[in-house]
């Protein structure tokens, strides 16, 4: 069954679900999807929608017609409202996007720029198509980095890397960016839709209680020691435990039997 829910009135930004499968689109081609006030409030209203949807499993966020997203758009800013609240918004869009319990998959085809790469980068793992390219653009307009690049960048590519690709404001292709860690996948273009679809598949086949503890486990665990990580498994692992999920998993696999369709239903009575 397929429903989609409109919050954008221009439909700047669209979401559709399928089968478990959540899609939102930045949908504002004629400027390479570069997202203004109105998208970043529609795109917090979305994230909000689907954290909560307990028939969604995974999340892909795409833009539409060949690009990802340019960032931010600039120049439409407002200039009557101070920065502060307009950039808290962006901020807080990225943090949500972090944040969901199911997997995100990043589609990126054409450009990912600024705020658009730093949503890329906010996400689980990075599809790309072969002719993708990335640019933490920022300091070309006279910027600094925002929409929580200056954390997930360095994180992912090490502190030199990262110190390369915000003060120089390259723009790499798909390869250097498989290299350094901030592509998962590279796809020829035209086989891009197919390839997420496939990993998509693949995410929402799982049980979802043990890929959100996973997810969170591996997003603390940047943050924290080792004994405080360790802690944090037991208390995953007992949640996992009192699932349907995990004693089916278990006779699944003793019995030889294909897995079953994982609910994440919660076991006590």
């Amino acid at each position: 069954m397929t429903s989609q829910t409109a919050v954008h009135p221009q439909g700047w930004v669209r979401m559709t679900t399928l089968d478990g499968v959540a899609s939102i689109t930045l949908n504002r081609p004629e400027r390479k999807n570069a997202i203004d006030e109105s998208m970043w409030r529609a795109l917090a209203e979305m994230l909000r929608y689907v954290r909560y949807d307990p028939d969604v499993r995974v999340l892909v966020l795409q833009g539409a017609n060949g690009d990802f997203c340019a960032g931010a758009d600039v120049a439409k800013s407002k200039h009557d409202e101070h920065p502060i609240p307009r950039l808290r918004r962006i901020g807080d869009v990225a943090q949500a996007l972090f944040d969901l319990p199911m997997p995100v998959i990043a589609k990126v085809d054409g450009i990912a720029a600024g705020a658009g790469l730093n949503l890329a980068l906010a996400c689980d793992v990075v599809a790309a198509s072969d002719r993708a390219r990335f640019s933490e653009i920022f300091v070309r307009r006279g910027l600094s980095m925002d929409s929580g690049g200056s954390w997930l960048l360095p994180r992912i590519v090490g502190l030199q890397q990262a110190k390369r690709l915000a003060l120089l404001a390259e723009v790499i292709d798909a390869r250097e960016a498989f290299r350094l860690g901030m592509v998962t996948w590279i796809t020829p273009a035209d086989g891009l839709d197919e390839f997420v679809a496939d990993v998509a598949r693949k995410f929402s086949a799982l049980p979802p209680i043990a890929l959100e503890q996973t997810k969170s486990l591996l997003n603390e665990g940047t943050r924290v020691d080792l004994p405080t990580a360790i802690r944090s498994e037991a208390a995953a692992q007992s949640v996992n435990f009192a699932t349907e999920d995990a004693p089916a998993a278990f006779r699944a696999f003793l019995d030889k039997t294909p897995p079953p369709s994982y609910t994440g239903r919660w076991a006590v009575r």
